[in-house]
């Protein structure tokens, strides 16, 4: 899973040499704040899907653990961009990811230790196959994600992901697509990467943020459409039972786009496909990018198909992007 060029500390470069150091700060501890995007490919040509807001959270991610990005959000929006425009996509998944560098071996980073700032993008389909259709296999974990108050789940961290990791493995051992997390109160929290949503009675139910869950972008996508479609929506706690007497079951997140659950612990969900207020959110979701759904919150930005033979400026140094990149990419 490469592409030819990627975006590193300032520059495109090749794939092959955006490398660091064995000693980096974030592979020993976990330093890093990252977001997951999506390009897709419309009637107008690829567009970005909420690039603004993906940025701002990377921002505030690195706010919480007082990590200078180096760069403003207009920046990193414009090599976003760039990185789709030298690898001549027409769709992808990108991936900004900020992380503290070789800098020493202790815990805590010393003042003017570096930053890294790097963005790939990828071709990537539905994260969970044909999933996205027919509905997928899921289980409550037995792993709970963490308390308030002892990791920031409102922050995008490398260091969260070690939790989603035993979600993941333990789902995947038992058989299934993906693992459902409680919460410290055995309260419905989240999935391995992935909101989670109950449909009963024609209302729209969802853990709510204090909740030890990433306040995903694609959730709030899915809100907001629910919303335009007259379907109530309420954010509130959850216990467990709530999955195995929900009507539908439906997980979200950039990589899972809007996934149905058919099963929960080998409990049919509903009639065990994926209902009917499932299917209308996805109709709407991807009518975003065939031009069934207006987008009338601005959420895609066209991407110019051009020549990647401009230059974007960087705290005033001005980064030539060579003609070969775009000859070659």
């Amino acid at each position: 899973m490469t592409t030819p060029f990627l975006w590193h500390n300032g520059h495109i470069k090749p794939w092959t040499e955006a490398t660091v150091h064995v000693s980096t700060h974030a592979l020993h501890y976990g330093s890093s704040v990252f977001e997951g995007e999506r390009v897709y490919a419309t009637p107008q040509g690829p567009a970005y899907f909420r690039l603004a807001d993906h940025t701002r959270r990377l921002f505030e991610s690195a706010r919480v653990y007082e990590i200078d990005i180096g760069y403003t959000e207009d920046e990193i929006n414009a090599a976003c961009l760039d990185v789709i425009r030298a690898n001549r996509m027409g769709s992808a998944y990108v991936r900004p990811i900020v992380f503290r560098g070789a800098g020493g071996l202790g815990v805590l980073p010393k003042a003017g230790d570096p930053v890294d700032v790097a963005i790939m993008a990828l071709e990537w389909g539905a994260y969970h196959g044909d999933a996205r259709e027919h509905g997928a296999d899921v289980c409550v974990s037995s792993w709970q994600r963490p308390a308030p108050n002892t990791v920031p789940s409102w922050a995008k961290a490398g260091g969260n992901y070690l939790s989603s990791q035993l979600i993941g493995l333990e789902a995947r051992r038992g058989g299934y697509a993906e693992g459902i997390a409680l919460g410290h109160n055995g309260l419905l929290s989240e999935g391995a990467g992935e909101n989670v949503f109950i449909v009963k009675q024609g209302k729209l139910l969802t853990p709510p943020t204090s909740a030890g869950i990433l306040a995903g972008i694609t959730r709030d996508t899915v809100m907001t459409l629910a919303d335009d479609l007259g379907i109530k929506v309420e954010e509130r706690d959850l216990p467990r039972e709530a999955l195995y007497t929900a009507d539908e079951v439906f997980m979200t997140g950039t990589a899972a786009e809007i996934t149905p659950v058919r099963s929960v612990d080998r409990k049919a969900v509903g009639g065990g496909k994926p209902g009917p207020v499932t299917r209308a959110l996805q109709d709407a979701f991807f009518g975003l990018f065939d031009g069934r759904t207006d987008d009338r919150w601005g959420w895609l930005s066209a991407i110019d198909a051009g020549e990647n033979q401009g230059a974007s400026t960087f705290h005033g140094r001005a980064i030539a992007q060579t003609a070969s990149i775009g000859a070659t990419a």
